[in-house]
């Protein structure tokens, strides 16, 4: 069970699997957890506007398609361009995996 994860590669995600198996039933505890967090998935870092608009120029498309692929407004995109927002949560885990493994990962 992924629980809509991403993880480094597929054997840290057997691994992540199984320390979560571990966790549930108290055979390790939650600092223990949050170790395999940190070293089998994927890594989440902040994105600045210049960061932002770099990554989407890499992968060579407009705001509008780099908004459909993140499922979110063409607009904030753009303020995020801006500086005038910063993405979070599920958006910032779709900007670090299409910095990772391109577009074509979120496709």
């Amino acid at each position: 069970m992924t629980k809509g994860r991403t993880y480094k590669s597929e054997a840290l995600a057997a691994v992540h699997q199984t320390a979560e198996a571990l966790y549930e039933v108290g055979a390790i505890d939650k600092k223990t957890m949050r170790g395999f967090d940190e070293d089998c998935l994927t890594p989440i870092r902040a994105f600045g506007s210049e960061a932002i608009r770099n990554l989407r120029e890499r992968e060579r498309v407009s705001q509008r398609v780099f908004a459909l692929h993140l499922n979110v407004p063409v607009t904030l995109v753009s303020q995020w361009e801006r500086g005038e927002k910063k993405p979070s949560g599920a958006a910032l885990k779709l900007l670090s995996l299409v910095d990772q493994k391109g577009l074509d990962a979120v496709a």
